[in-house]
């Protein structure tokens, strides 16, 4: 493909910048970019990564909190034909150590505050808040002028969270990330006259290619916040500067248990989008019954496809409402056996995909990669079903399926059930190692005010098939979650086996 020709992740900046210039892009603390002002800050931050020594496919570790600087650092990056390499900013030590050193990456990106945790020897090139920072360089850095990425090359390595095993890096190109950026906008109704916030953080993928670059691309005015703070969002909803909003279902839950919750006028709030983890319905039927003409989207997906992969938008909610809805635009999505073959709507298997959006593969891994990637579909690892209408419900990651006395139980389902006791803040289902059972059904729970064990058992008993109800409960503070809110169920496998 000849350079320039193709659709690439600066490529969807610059178009915007050329159609609506003196528009506001984005909006982080007291600094604001128009569109036309983001696209130059991004050209002149291309010519300074490139004065690093850097040659194109050279990783870039980006390792901070939200910023405009971290937007900026990263479509830099794609304008000068480098590879970025998002690593979540919670991570310090061998974990930290492990991404960057796997990756290759040459140059780290770093908030300042953050520096003192990088490996001994890393390049470093401060992304705000210092002097010599990416952000202060760029009054005096020329735009770039060089060649242009082609739609083929990588942009980014997007590692997995890591919730069974060792990080994969899953290299996803211009191309791919264009697609899935397409997918989002039609599935999720994503049009300039909204005014998204960004609360999540911009590391990881649902955050960065479902809602930000896709809201670049359509022209939108963009808040950027550094965390979900609860406070502050209400305070834009109030003020008539947000109506969308992205969060999984920790954050949300966290909201409605907040208890301005029910005083707060929200009715700003016109479209809300979670995913990232399976929502628990009585959460999402406690959410619609106090904002009523809020619309309700489920986003589900994974690194791997870009994030997006399935959309169930708010008409389709009715009936349905533990369904992550089907497949958007360029996903193409199946229900397998152990054997790839197609199993009957309504029996649980595998689900698989086929995209454009898809990652060429997991980074120095041509196993992981050649496991995954099966007789031309991407295997998922989620366990799911099929309606005959072509709505897809995830039961349950196919690792983390329990085997109780011999018998399949899906987590999410229990979860479900003890959702609906008022004593339960939040819950996660695994199975622990148990000589009778094989895997006992164990029940994790944050509390919210006095409750018992055995009064939740036999709430749980009530409810499910015996040989489905948690055989023990285990009280906890909080739950362990990555940054993008996903429960870390093999650490708690760990600690309670």
């Amino acid at each position: 493909m000849t350079p320039g020709h193709g659709s690439t992740v600066d490529g969807v900046l610059r178009r915007t910048a050329r159609r609506t210039p003196a528009r506001v892009a984005v909006e982080y603390g007291d600094r604001s970019w128009t569109y036309e002002e983001l696209d130059a800050a991004v050209s002149r931050a291309a010519s300074v990564l490139l004065d690093q020594g850097l040659a194109p496919g050279a990783r870039v570790g980006a390792y901070g909190h939200n910023s405009d600087a971290y937007l900026i650092g990263f479509l830099a990056c794609a304008r000068a034909g480098l590879v970025h390499v998002p690593v979540n900013q919670n991570l310090t030590g061998d974990d930290l150590a492990y991404i960057l050193t796997q990756s290759g990456s040459t140059l780290v990106l770093a908030d300042p505050a953050l520096g003192g945790r990088l490996p001994d020897g890393i390049r470093t090139l401060p992304l705000r808040d210092a002097d010599d920072s990416l952000l202060a360089r760029l009054a005096a850095a020329p735009a770039h002028d060089g060649p242009e990425a082609r739609a083929e090359d990588l942009v980014q390595l997007l590692y997995t969270s890591g919730t069974t095993a060792l990080p994969k890096g899953a290299m996803m190109t211009h191309r791919a990330l264009v697609h899935e950026y397409l997918s989002a906008i039609t599935a999720l109704d994503l049009s300039a006259g909204d005014r998204p916030v960004h609360s999540l953080p911009l590391y990881h993928s649902a955050q960065m290619h479902v809602f930000l670059l896709p809201y670049l691309a359509v022209g939108a005015t963009n808040v950027i916040l550094d965390a979900p703070d609860g406070d502050r969002l209400f305070d834009l909803i109030e003020a008539g500067r947000a109506d969308s909003l992205f969060a999984p279902p920790t954050v949300w839950i966290a909201l409605a248990n907040r208890p301005d919750f029910a005083t707060r006028d929200l009715g700003g709030l016109r479209k809300a989008y979670y995913g990232a983890s399976i929502m628990p319905v009585p959460v999402l039927e406690r959410l619609r019954a106090r904002l009523p003409k809020l619309a309700f989207y489920n986003c589900f997906g994974q690194s791997e496809i870009g994030p997006l992969a399935t959309v169930l938008a708010p008409d389709e909610h009715k009936g349905r409402m533990d369904s992550c809805g089907r497949p958007v635009l360029f996903v193409d999505a199946r229900v397998v056996d152990e054997d790839g073959k197609d199993v009957p709507d309504g029996t649980p298997g595998e689900i698989v995909y086929r995209s454009p959006q898809l990652c060429e593969g997991y980074w120095d891994k041509p196993e992981e990669t050649a496991e995954a990637f099966r007789d031309g579909w991407f295997h998922s690892g989620d366990l799911a079903v099929r309606d005959a209408h072509g709505y897809f419900t995830i039961v349950d990651r196919v690792k983390d399926v329990i085997n109780s006395g011999g018998v399949l139980v899906a987590s999410r389902q229990v979860e479900d059930v003890l959702y609906t006791h008022e004593a339960v803040a939040e819950v996660a289902v695994i199975g622990l190692p148990d000589e009778r059972w094989i895997e006992a059904v164990t029940a994790v729970v944050v509390p919210r005010g006095e409750v018992s064990e055995a009064e939740l058992l036999t709430h749980a008993r009530e409810h499910l098939a015996h040989f489905k109800a948690p055989k023990r409960v285990v009280f906890v503070d909080e739950l362990p979650r990555n940054a993008s809110g996903k429960i870390l169920k093999r650490e708690l496998r760990d600690r309670f086996a």
